[in-house]
């Protein structure tokens, strides 16, 4: 049976309302993926093409099963400013970027020998589920300091959302992230809270300016060992994603294909010259709000973003939307995602009786919501990579109580 078959109602969803969700879906990556360009001086425009190219490029390689979004990765942001400073010339950034993408191809010809069955040995329930909270909990300071901007305007994004999602009916009930964006942004025009000088000094219609990669050895060391940390990430996003859909996506399409996806679709944008991609949070906690899994949704999202990488004019429209509204919705859609590895925790009946339980998920918790660091040669390990990686030895090392 085809996998898209089995989704039952969620998978009817079609016409006009699959275009609204999958705007909804655009909306949510939108913001995220243009920032990591404009820290690191690359063109937003491109990082628009490239994550929309990468998305349907992993849903290709993922049997078209896996409903996610592929954006820009925050964890490469350092590196590529510290090669651009230290070369001036961001093609070395970019170079760096696509051997990046070539260190999970071979991540995943190791999972490919060792076989799925010992992963999962590597990930219980117990560690899962608190990296999976550690996701959302350690984006939490995010949404805070954007919130923060303007409670008023956050705190009116976050009512609208919960009156969506437990008032509303039908189409409103399955839209509460876009309508909690457009009451945000109309809210703030009211109020004088919006700034419409980037809408106004843009072009209507312009090419993403790509670029070729350029390779240098300094660079690549520099910026290929942090696909070794997002590795772990990664893990943790495919098994989030699994959570909230309730599907084994480890086992089918199998995790070394959810690494080719994602290392193939990270070196297509280091060779484009846009920032290194990977699965979004943020698209993941749509899903878990809307209860939509259709995986066609978000490749209808990726052309979305396709197409308007090419409307400089929309995205400048885009980019006028208040940061205080980004941060009410980030406020739910992170915490959804924490409660997702509660809810992981719960269903599968974790005893926290036992020490070794309690052990291993504190760390993972303390280290990864505390953002602890943990340097070897030029590669850093922190937050969630590390957590993941203590929290997998501790469960393999730490005897039961007999």
């Amino acid at each position: 049976m085809d996998f898209e078959s089995t989704l039952g109602v969620y998978q009817n969803v079609n016409g006009w309302k699959k275009v609204i969700l999958a705007l909804q879906h655009f909306l949510a990556m939108f913001g995220a993926t243009v920032l990591v360009p404009l820290l690191t001086g690359l063109d937003p425009l491109v990082a628009l093409f490239t994550a929309g190219l990468g998305t349907l490029t992993f849903h290709f390689i993922t049997k078209k099963i896996v409903p996610v979004f592929l954006g820009s990765s925050f964890a490469y942001i350092a590196p590529i400013i510290l090669v651009k400073e230290k070369t001036g010339d961001l093609r070395y950034a970019t170079g760096g970027i696509v051997v990046a993408g070539a260190v999970y191809l071979i991540f995943s010809l190791l999972i490919k020998m060792i076989g799925t069955e010992k992963i999962k040995k590597l990930f219980p329930p117990v560690v899962t589920g608190p990296m999976i909270m550690v996701i959302g909990l350690s984006l939490s300071p995010v949404a805070i300091d954007m919130a923060s901007k303007n409670w008023s305007v956050a705190i009116i994004v976050i009512i609208t959302i919960i009156l969506s999602t437990t008032v509303f009916k039908g189409l409103f009930n399955l839209i509460p992230i876009l309508i909690g964006i457009g009451v945000g942004y109309v809210f703030s025009l009211i109020t004088g809270n919006v700034d419409l000088t980037p809408m106004k000094n843009s072009a209507f219609v312009s090419v993403p300016k790509f670029m070729l990669p350029k390779f240098d050895i300094s660079s690549i060391l520099l910026i290929a060992p942090v696909a070794i940390a997002t590795f772990m990430e990664h893990i943790g996003d495919i098994t989030t994603n699994g959570a909230v859909v309730e599907k084994n996506f480890i086992e089918n399409p199998g995790l070394h294909r959810t690494l080719i996806g994602d290392g193939i679709a990270t070196m297509i944008a280091g060779v484009l010259g846009g920032p290194a991609n990977t699965t979004y949070s943020e698209n993941t906690g749509i899903l878990a709000l809307t209860k939509v899994y259709d995986p066609s949704v978000l490749r209808l999202a990726a052309i979305f973003a396709i197409f308007m990488s090419f409307f400089s004019k929309f995205g400048s429209i885009l980019q006028t939307i208040p940061t205080a509204v980004i941060g009410g919705v980030s406020l739910i859609l992170f915490g959804m995602i924490a409660s997702v590895g509660l809810r992981t925790i719960v269903n599968e009946k974790v005893d926290f009786s036992k020490p070794k339980n309690l052990i291993v998920s504190s760390l993972i918790l303390t280290l990864g919501i505390g953002g602890a660091s943990f340097t070897i040669g030029s590669i850093e390990l922190k937050g969630l990579a590390l957590a993941a990686i203590v929290g997998i030895i501790a469960n393999l090392v730490i005897p039961e109580k007999k």
